[in-house]
């Protein structure tokens, strides 16, 4: 949420030569609607379902970035998919920052609330143990350009690849 899961995603693929998709795009795409109205709607957990079965549907294609919504983590079956099929990195931005980010975006429905930096706070700390759980790679991109994040997974990633041929 405000991490630069999208731009860093489209980066990495851009630099890989692979397709890139978002799920949260996709969800909007497959639905027709943005992502308030489903929460309007179906509520956060027709929300989720819809984002368990998009990650598990992109999980099948093979040579892609995918980037996931903030909360996807929040399944288990999520989680498998994507650790069982990917390559994980975790952009672990502090609270502060993902507020400066999002303050002005309506499109993130569980920040519609009195006091979205103490809901970004009690986010983080369900989430962050998941998707340090769940990662193969943490970054720590609080204030690192997106240029310099992607360069660094980039290198990461091909020193795991390389681990893993030899």
């Amino acid at each position: 949420m405000g991490a630069g899961k999208t731009t860093v995603g489209r980066q990495l693929a851009r630099r890989l030569g692979r397709r890139f998709y978002d799920s949260d795009h996709e969800i909007v795409a497959r639905t027709g609607v943005p992502i308030p109205t489903i929460f309007e709607i179906e509520g956060e957990a027709g929300f989720r379902r819809r984002e368990s079965q998009t990650i598990a549907e992109l999980s099948e294609l093979r040579g892609i970035v995918m980037a996931t919504g903030g909360g996807a983590v929040l399944a288990e079956e999520n989680r498998h998919c994507l650790q069982s099929t990917g390559w994980v990195v975790y952009l672990c931005v502090p609270p502060l920052l993902l507020h400066q980010r999002t303050r002005n975006d309506r499109n993130r429905p569980l920040l519609q609330v009195e006091d979205p930096l103490a809901r970004l706070e009690s986010l983080h700390a369900v989430r962050d143990p998941l998707y340090r759980a769940t990662a193969h790679l943490v970054v720590e991109g609080g204030m690192l350009l997106a240029a310099g994040i992607t360069h660094h997974i980039l290198r990461e990633f091909n020193q795991a690849c390389a681990r893993t041929s030899s």
